[in-house]
């Protein structure tokens, strides 16, 4: 099927995405989301696939286990709780659905996932755990990064919700500029979430490329600045990215006895969310350096 590419459909695709978003812990059907698009459901699965590459069912079963993930994560909510948040009638088929996605039950993640080994790091910084190389236990480099321009669009509110930005970004460059393949997708995180409300943290999903091109409204150009940057290539699910700046910033970064630039770090991925399974996400984290 031949790619679809008018802006009548980025603009369903986006309500839709804002839709999932938003009722992430609801039922959500075909038929329901079809009417969000206002496209016959006769069509609208082969139309949405034919853009995204998965189906809408795919699509909302991993957009709930990536938010469940990060609230295994970063909160103390009971399971319960966060099984009902993900829309899930019960705790065994939410235990099946993530055992599924993220190799282990949800319970054992919490205790044991990828996010632990940063946690530890940090706690053995703190000399809680000094038989720990914690300084070492990651691999940091230090590289020298060109400036680069990149179109996006912004995000405010929890960065565990900044797919929302990239789903509509994605469907515009899909629509209107597929030719232009491959492209660097990055994200810029303008905010410390420990010292902003999570309601007013800024981000923008962006990507490289299309420098030269008319952009839609909402969208918008920013120039990342060149120079050296620390950069921590973080290999697992996204949910576990939080624990990993904490690592860089609190131990690395005192130790490594360089000093933060004034600008914002940003993020690189380098494989799809829809092609491998959420351990083997390869992301890297960008910390722009201060002159040595």
């Amino acid at each position: 099927m031949k790619p679809c590419r008018n802006a009548l459909y980025q603009q369903r695709f986006a309500r839709v995405f804002d839709y999932i978003y938003a009722h992430l812990d609801e039922p959500l059907d075909l038929y329901q989301l079809a009417d969000v698009a206002c496209v016959s459901p006769y069509h609208w699965h082969r139309l949405y696939q034919s853009v995204y590459g998965e189906t809408l069912a795919v699509t909302v079963k991993r957009l709930r286990l990536h938010r469940a993930a990060g609230e295994l994560v970063n909160t103390a909510r009971s399971l319960e709780k966060i099984a009902a948040g993900s829309g899930y009638a019960g705790l065994a088929s939410f235990n099946r659905a993530f055992s599924e996605m993220y190799g282990m039950p949800p319970a054992r993640y919490r205790q044991e996932g990828s996010h632990t080994a940063f946690v530890a790091a940090v706690q053995a910084a703190a000399g809680i755990a000094m038989e720990s190389d914690a300084m070492n236990m990651h691999d940091v480099k230090i590289t020298h990064q060109e400036p680069l321009v990149v179109t996006g669009l912004n995000h405010r509110g929890s960065y565990m919700n900044i797919g929302n930005a990239f789903e509509k970004l994605f469907g515009w460059f899909f629509m209107q500029h597929a030719d232009r393949m491959p492209v660097r997708m990055l994200a810029i995180y303008y905010d410390d979430p420990a010292s902003v409300a999570e309601a007013d943290l800024r981000s923008m999903a962006c990507m490289s490329c299309l420098a030269d091109v008319e952009l839609p409204e909402g969208f918008s150009r920013q120039t990342l600045m060149g120079g050296e940057y620390a950069v921590l290539r973080h290999k697992g699910p996204y949910a576990d990215l939080a624990s990993a700046y904490q690592w860089l910033y609190g131990v690395w970064l005192p130790q490594s006895g360089r000093l933060p630039a004034d600008q914002p770090c940003f993020e690189e991925y380098l494989n799809n969310p829809r092609e491998v399974a959420p351990a083997e996400l390869l992301t890297d984290i960008y910390v722009p350096l201060a002159p040595a």
